[in-house]
């Protein structure tokens, strides 16, 4: 019995030695077998989908831009005359891109343009319209790097020259070479070899092309918020309900002060409200919006700033009255040309006032601004407040001229 059982026992040791190590065996094989094909089918898929990405890109890049000749684009002829016509479409050069508009914004500054037909810096008809953007690269010129078919961007209106007597002393936005850039109403705009290098911008993967398109003026804003000089707490008035007057009042809200709005219709009180104004006065007397918003302050002494965000004299004139002894005046909406205002010289001199008039971006102020859209605190949406096809663009600024509640609208080609 015990023979049996002992022998027993030692075929049973031999047996298990034999499943355990032909068990190895097999793991092991199994194992380095999978590995291989994991191996292989994780390499040969890379290469599957690099291949289908790329051969999709060039397949899109090619009908986009070979398929045929001519896009749909705004051409400004002169005063209220902007004509939707078939033009070439652009083809990138060394340092340039082409790229396909996704959303192209209305702009208070457009708004003047359609009204007087012209803009003194900007843009001399006939000329292609539209100047923020945001959209996807068809096409990159020879030398160009950083950019590639596929990508989403938003590229500036302007770049600065980086070599004259202003850029070397960090006033950009003051350039003597400043390149400006027109034409988002279309289908697809070139972008040039400067603005690419210099003022074009990656969009984050979660930002809408839209929202994205909010970077040319949110940077405009920032530097006019910015170039006041605000301390925290500051109480900040401004005047005007437009775009980007309310960027103003959004953008300050944001960096902690005390906001006041100053705007005379309903739309405005509303979206005033939403993008952090502390106080609301509604009116169209200057006289009375002076008086109203000085109460708001401690024993009636106005603001510490006051932003004019409407371009016209007497609301220049109406921001003199409402800051403090010491406060700063921003004159940020630009007036006609031509235009000339009559101030206070006792009040300014007396009161220590200082008088500041801010223009346009630099290249850092727009990344600035794009990384304030990423960053999810400033509202977007909130300024999209419509949509519309390419021909719906004289539709759109005659309503918009007609002070609709439209803030901006989104123009998708």
């Amino acid at each position: 019995m015990a023979s049996t059982v002992k022998d027993a026992i030692l075929r049973g040791r031999k047996t298990v030695e034999t499943v355990v190590e032909g068990g190895l065996n097999t793991v092991e094989t199994v194992v380095e077998a999978g590995l291989n094909t994991v191996d292989a089918v994780v390499g040969k898929g890379r290469r599957g989908v690099e291949s289908a990405v790329s051969l999709g890109r060039r397949t899109v890049e090619h009908t986009l831009l070979h398929g045929r000749g001519t896009m749909q684009a705004a051409v400004l002829h002169g005063r209220e005359d902007i004509r939707i016509e078939e033009v070439p479409i652009p083809k990138a050069e060394a340092g340039e891109l082409v790229v396909r508009v996704g959303a192209a914004l209305t702009c208070g500054t457009d708004l003047k343009v359609f009204r007087r037909g012209y803009h003194a810096r900007m843009i001399v008809p006939p000329a292609l319209f539209g100047h923020e953007l945001a959209g996807t690269v068809v096409q990159a010129g020879e030398g160009v790097g950083d950019f590639t078919a596929g990508d989403r961007v938003v590229a500036l209106n302007s770049a600065p020259c980086g070599q004259c007597f202003f850029c070397e002393r960090g006033q950009e936005n003051l350039c003597d070479d400043i390149l400006f850039n027109n034409g988002a109403y279309a289908e697809f705009i070139r972008i040039p070899a400067r603005i690419v290098a210099k003022n074009t911008l990656h969009i984050p993967d979660h930002v809408k092309l839209e929202y994205a398109a909010l970077t040319e003026p949110l940077a405009c804003a920032v530097h006019g918020f910015e170039d006041s000089r605000p301390r925290p707490g500051d109480t900040v008035a401004v005047i005007g309900g437009g775009p980007l007057g309310l960027m103003i009042l959004h953008v300050a809200a944001l960096a902690g002060c005390e906001t006041i709005a100053i705007v005379k219709h309903d739309g405005q009180v509303e979206a005033a409200k939403q993008l952090g104004a502390s106080h609301v006065v509604q009116t169209t007397s200057i006289r009375k919006a002076i008086k109203e918003t000085r109460a708001l302050t401690e024993k009636n002494r106005g603001v510490d700033i006051a932003v004019e965000a409407v371009g016209v004299p007497e609301a220049w004139q109406e921001a003199v009255e409402l800051v403090r002894k010491g406060g700063c005046v921003n004159f940020f909406g630009g007036c006609a040309l031509g235009t000339h205002v009559t101030l206070d010289t006792n009040r300014i001199h007396y009161s220590d006032i200082t008088l500041r008039a801010t223009f346009h971006h630099t290249p850092a102020i727009c990344r600035k601004a794009l990384e304030l859209i990423a960053g999810g605190r400033f509202q977007a949406q909130a300024f999209i407040t419509g949509h519309a096809h390419l021909y719906e663009l004289n539709r759109v600024f005659e309503e918009l001229m007609n002070r609709g509640s439209e803030i901006k609208t989104a123009i998708v080609p």
